[in-house]
């Protein structure tokens, strides 16, 4: 792949921060305000993993995304999908191989539905170590559980990308390189990186993790953020310069979705959306002419939507 500039990356828009629509008004929102895809969290109001008939509403979004001209990376993110009462539970970490099980099968039916779409790309993450487990126990539950997982995604074509979250077992890019390595370093194994969660904990600034994790990189989430603090803010509401981020990035030669990520905003979320891709395009034209980066605009919050 050769290298182009940053006004030619593809971004996209996680509908984790459009959880009060519909998953094809989403879809319609987006492509009028002209992204080029979507990070599609499978969630219980957007392509349920669990509800019946998944491969027949897999191949309706499919023919949607199409007629759309929207690409997509499927994402697996869903708070409570598996559980409504524990937050990503239950995690490939858990004590008791049935509850691990579950995350497992969550992750094939997601595979699936990476396939059924022609997505780039199936994101995870290893989730929380519980409490009592040492991290010799834990990594060696993560990397067992990943196995049919991996297999699943090489027999589809998608590779699996891995994400580092703050405050969970994975949580930098050493700990993808450690997994990688205990896994022996599979071909399907690929690098989710969010550009936030660079800027909140890694040792290298937010442009030379992008330059670092290259070879590995299947997956990109973006968003503003502050060191130090896990909370993903709209553009221009952190710390992040965002025109070398993404003159790095083109620089890599990445040819997927570089998705934004605004869970929390999601009350409003056609706002956010309609702010962030313009954000994004002056910050990729000033990346191409190695200006400056540009102002962001005051991010007004709508009436009644300070939930």
């Amino acid at each position: 792949m050769s290298p182009g500039p940053a006004a030619d990356l593809r971004f996209g828009y996680g509908t984790n921060g459009l959880a009060d629509l519909r998953l094809d008004d989403a879809l319609g929102l987006l492509a009028d305000l002209g992204y080029d895809g979507i990070g599609l969290t499978l969630d219980h109001m957007h392509l349920d993993p669990l509800a019946p008939d998944l491969a027949d509403r897999s191949r309706r979004v499919a023919h949607r995304l199409d007629t759309l001209g929207l690409g997509v990376t499927v994402e697996t993110g869903a708070r409570y999908v598996l559980d409504p009462r524990r937050k990503h539970g239950p995690s490939l970490l858990d004590a008791d191989p049935e509850d691990r099980a579950r995350r497992v099968d969550l992750l094939l039916r997601a595979v699936r539905v990476a396939a059924d779409l022609g997505a780039h790309a199936v994101h995870c993450f290893s989730g929380i170590t519980p409490p009592g487990t040492d991290r010799d126990t834990a990594w060696k539950r993560f990397a067992e559980s990943l196995v049919p997982v991996l297999e699943a995604a090489g027999a589809s074509g998608v590779p699996l990308a891995v994400e580092p979250e703050p405050g969970h077992l994975l949580a930098t890019v050493a700990d993808f390189h450690h997994l990688r390595r205990t896994l022996g370093d599979p071909d399907n194994l690929g690098l989710t990186l969010d550009i936030g969660h660079c800027q909140c904990l890694e040792p290298l600034p937010p442009a030379e993790c992008v330059r670092a994790a290259a070879p590995w990189l299947r997956h990109v989430q973006i968003e503003d953020m502050r060191r130090g603090v896990h909370e993903h803010l709209p553009f221009g509401d952190g710390d992040i310069d965002f025109p070398p981020v993404l003159a790095a990035l083109a620089a890599t030669g990445y040819q997927g979705l570089t998705v934004v990520e605004l869970p929390r905003h999601s009350h409003a979320g056609p706002h956010y959306a309609e702010l962030s891709l313009p954000y994004l395009r002056r910050a990729a034209t000033a990346a191409t002419r190695r200006g400056e980066c540009p102002t962001p605009e005051h991010q007004v919050t709508p009436e009644g939507s300070t939930r």
